[in-house]
């Protein structure tokens, strides 16, 4: 794949002649002319390296390096300094380029420190990758959104914390990375990192999975059991799905966390543990509770610090990227093309499976690659449109007319929250789901245009 740079000149005849040469040596080359340009363009899935004058008018080269670093710590930047301003080169440097090279320079200069700089970043990123896979993070996050940014950002504050935290968000947009990511930015990085799916045993031996038993403690129970607590000791434990848990057994969890004892089945006293609980679910939890299927004292214990991971429709600018860095790990060694019209293709399509039917399209369309580039045809056909989405009319029946002289959106938005409210008989977290916005955003809402439960 071609990687594109970032050039960013203010001389004509300088950008002109660097772009030219950096092109001429296979790079695709974004050419600026001023920092405020250059902040504004960089983008840290497009840009594999920036390269900036450090004497520009307005928003300096330095400026620019702080902005890049600022928003993407891995991306490599070289500095174009006159000579004699080495101090400046040098200061540059500390802040966190990557390299300098002096002005005027040669094209074997300019190309010679880009190598470099793109060496030295693909190494640090495959010992990055090395290191959290020895650490039990088995693929990284890739946030090449500002929202995802961010997100990952919140990720590593919480994680220094020994909070329990509640991941929100649906199957397979890496909810599980995200508890990963929090195990290892964390104290208990030296521990272990247990996990466990709710939904995935009977209640039957869901207790005993989680809490353990003695020997003889039931029929079957052959020999003693640890126990997915005592397991993570010392270190997390990520209890996914935790909406599927059942209401008898939601008791002894809350107990575990609250007061750091596990009761174990056949077992007379308590077993102290020392472990920190992540849990996520895809479902309302607030509507759970309020239906009575979900204890509303261990929703509040769970949800100290709340992160929800968006779904792939709300961030298709995070396609192409998540596409390149499925098929490098999936077919490594092979410098696969991807067309443009496949990304296209791939950033059209809805994925109601997320990231993971991202990720398994990725290794289908790999597969069945023959040569060196990824072919549309190998996709796999879209979901036919069902029938109920067919017959479904493009818009309510009694949507209103839009007036000629104008409508009000803070209207529009109480009049469709009263509806909704009447429609779900007052019930906040059900029109919440349906309004398709968390809780707390829809009671500040209510609370804004002083809109009472019915």
């Amino acid at each position: 794949m071609t990687l594109r740079l970032l050039f960013v000149e203010d001389d004509p005849a300088g950008r002109e002649l660097g772009a030219f040469n950096l092109t001429r040596a296979g790079y695709e080359v974004d050419a600026v002319a001023s920092g405020e340009a250059a902040i504004e363009v960089f983008s840290p899935e497009r840009h594999s390296l920036v390269i900036t004058d450090l004497r520009l008018p307005g928003v300096s080269g330095l400026e620019v390096l702080r902005r890049v670093k600022a928003r993407s710590p891995g991306t490599a930047v070289i500095v174009v300094t006159a000579y004699g301003s080495i101090d400046a080169a040098v200061d540059a440097v500390k802040q966190g380029a990557t390299d300098f090279i002096g002005k005027p320079f040669h094209r074997e200069h300019l190309l010679l420190a880009v190598e470099r700089a793109l060496n030295e970043r693909r190494l640090a990123k495959e010992l990055d990758e090395l290191r959290a896979l020895k650490a039990g993070i088995e693929r990284p996050i890739v946030a090449a959104s500002r929202g995802m940014e961010e997100l990952v950002s919140l990720v590593d504050r919480v994680a220094l914390s020994d909070s329990t935290v509640l991941v929100l968000g649906e199957t397979g947009t890496g909810k599980e990375l995200v508890a990963r990511r929090l195990h290892q930015r964390g104290r208990r990085s030296r521990g272990p990192f247990v996990a466990i799916n709710c939904a995935s045993l009977p209640e039957t031996l869901l207790e005993s999975e989680l809490f353990g038993h003695e020997k003889g403690a039931f029929t079957g129970a052959d020999r003693p059991r640890t126990g997915r607590f005592r397991q993570a000791e010392g270190g997390t434990l990520f209890l996914d799905e935790i909406g599927e848990l059942p209401l008898a057994l939601q008791g002894k969890l809350l107990r575990a966390i609250e007061e750091r004892v596990v009761d174990v089945l056949g077992r007379d006293t308590p077993v102290p543990v020392n472990v920190r609980v992540v849990a996520a679910t895809h479902r309302e939890l607030h509507a759970l509770s309020e239906a009575g299927k979900f204890r509303a004292d261990l929703l509040y214990r769970l949800d100290v610090v709340s992160v929800r991971v968006p779904p792939l429709r709300e961030r298709r600018e995070e396609i192409p990227a998540l596409v390149r860095h499925f098929v490098e790990r999936l077919a490594p060694g092979r410098e696969l093309i991807i067309p443009d019209a496949l990304v296209s293709e791939l950033v059209a399509r809805d994925w109601p499976g997320n990231v993971r039917q991202l990720e398994n399209t990725c290794e289908r369309l790999v597969i069945l690659c023959p040569g060196d580039e990824l072919r549309r045809e190998d996709l796999p056909a879209p979901p036919p449109e069902t029938l109920a989405d067919a017959s479904r009319p493009a818009e309510p029946s009694d949507w209103p007319a839009l007036p000629p002289e104008g409508l009000g959106l803070v209207d529009l938005e109480k009049r469709v929250i009263e509806r909704v409210l009447e429609l779900k008989r007052g019930n906040v977290s059900q029109s919440a789901a349906y309004l398709r916005v968390p809780r707390h955003i829809l009671v500040y809402r209510m609370e804004k245009y002083g809109i009472a439960r019915p």
